[in-house]
């Protein structure tokens, strides 16, 4: 029993020990721990000369000497001592984004780098200079955010193309997925549907849509530049070039699945030429002879029964014993006002201003040259973006110092994980101007700025160490986009 007392005793002196705060020399800018020798060979000495001494009785708490308790946050030392300030170095690009100066961007940032020896791609590097020489405020590793849709593969028809970006070439997508077409004139991307819900905004050109719900309710209606569209999962649908440009029309189209293929669309004549022909005749109930010109495989694109004649301004839906669609299937986002801005301007539109829109929301964003997107981060819902003019720079945070810069320039597509910090910064001469599209049916975003300016000053300050001015000049009405 005696035994088992004095090895309490050795265990409380050495935790006591243990547990002393060691004292910070700042006085070089080392944080290196001092220890007093002294005091350790004493506690070395104590402990091992009570080891020797042979009590006849369990030793009384109330006689042992232990250290004096120590607050930690009183001898804490100051933050600077313990934290690096961040770096104010200059981190702008190295290159302007997308020069074609034959001048080739080296890999070098400051004293970072050094030249490249062995081959380049001087046109890429141009239009990446942040993949290429990176801020030093970049960290640790972000999956590829960016995909041209230059680099798609492109699908030509008679009468039109479509390219698209899914998983498959930029993997991080998993929420949406996009498909980039072109129709000439009267030209017809035909009768189809999708197991996936299709949002539209037409780049230029007007196109004819028309559709028919589940209740037999049907839509016609002429989109254009600007404006959208969208039909639910498994409503079947039509796409035409209209005569107001007489090269046609070209849209982006959003799906909300990473994963979808425009080459796994459901279409009419893929149908229909996959169906015994006495099939046909039974469903349609009339003779078998009407199906002897349905076309042997898909049309996917094709032109018109008169080529280069487009549909009329004036078409109207078929006569419907239904009537019409009670929500109509697309919204003229290009005669909202747009919301201006200190540096830009804004349009959202989300399922309270378009109706039937209940799984795709989006902000078109405008940023003039030297203005920012401010940060900012979108609570639930990634965001997949397409870049329609100007130039761009972009910089995710993903937590646990995980920071990744990119470059976009128009028909670009670009992709934020839910959560993630970034800004949109222009970084060119003209006004940049792109889509923001969510998986949701309404739009929602976290301003930092605004974030700050309505916590409580004293735990902004102990996080930042702003002063007094820099914390009223902080905006409590969130700005969306900044100028410099």
């Amino acid at each position: 029993m005696f035994r088992h007392a004095r090895v309490l005793t050795v265990f409380a002196l050495l935790a006591c020990s243990a547990h002393a705060v060691p004292q910070v020399d700042t006085s070089s800018g080392s944080r290196t721990p001092i220890v007093s020798t002294a005091s350790s060979a004493n506690t070395a000495s104590s402990v091992a000369s009570s080891s020797k001494v042979a009590s006849p009785s369990a030793p009384s708490l109330a006689s042992t000497s232990f250290p004096e308790t120590v607050s930690v946050s009183a001898q804490a030392p100051p933050e600077t001592a313990t934290v690096v300030p961040a770096s104010s170095n200059p981190n702008e690009p190295i290159f302007p984004v997308g020069s074609t100066d034959e001048t080739a961007p080296e890999a070098i940032r400051g004293g970072l780098g050094s030249p490249i020896l062995g081959p380049t791609n001087p046109a890429i590097e141009q239009q990446n200079p942040d993949l290429l020489a990176p801020p030093t405020t970049d960290n640790g590793d972000i999956m590829n955010a960016k995909w041209p849709m230059a680099l798609s593969h492109n699908r030509l028809q008679t009468g039109g193309w479509a390219r698209q970006q899914n998983i498959e070439v930029m993997p991080i997508a998993t929420q949406m997925a996009g498909v980039n077409m072109r129709l000439e004139k009267g030209a017809i991307r035909e009768l189809h549907w999708h197991k996936t819900a299709e949002w539209a905004y037409v780049l230029k050109g007007t196109t004819q849509v028309t559709a028919v719900d589940s209740d037999g309710c049907n839509y016609l209606a002429n989109v254009k530049e600007g404006d959208l569209w969208y039909f639910p999962p498994g409503i079947p649908h039509s796409l035409q070039a209209t005569g107001d440009l007489d090269e046609g029309s070209e849209f982006l189209l959003v799906f909300d699945n990473g994963a979808f293929s425009e080459d796994a669309t459901l279409l009419l004549t893929d149908w229909l030429a996959h169906v015994p022909m006495e099939v046909l005749s039974k469903s349609f109930q009339t003779d078998i002879s009407a199906f002897a010109h349905i076309p042997g495989k898909q049309l996917y694109i094709f032109p018109g029964s008169i080529p280069t004649a487009a549909p009329s301004d004036n078409a109207t839906a078929v006569a419907d014993p239904q009537g019409q669609v009670p929500n109509p299937f697309s919204y003229s986002m290009s005669t909202l006002p747009a919301t201006p801005l200190d540096g830009g301007s804004v349009k959202i539109v989300d399922s309270t201003t378009f109706k039937v829109s209940k799984t795709i929301a989006a902000a078109e964003v405008t940023v003039e040259p030297g203005a920012i997107r401010e940060l900012h981060w979108h609570p639930t819902q990634d965001e997949w973006t397409f870049f329609i003019s100007g130039s761009a720079r972009v910089t995710l945070f993903g937590g646990q110092s995980n920071a990744r810069t990119f470059d976009y320039q128009a028909g670009d597509v670009g992709y934020v994980p839910a959560a993630f910090g970034h800004y949109v910064e222009n970084v060119g001469n003209e006004t940049l101007r792109y889509l923001e599209i969510f998986k949701t049916d309404q739009y929602q975003d976290i301003s930092l700025t605004q974030w700050l300016a309505l916590t409580p000053p004293t735990l902004v300050k102990a996080h930042l160490g702003f002063d007094d001015a820099t914390i009223a000049h902080l905006n409590k009405t969130k700005q969306v986009v900044v100028q410099n």
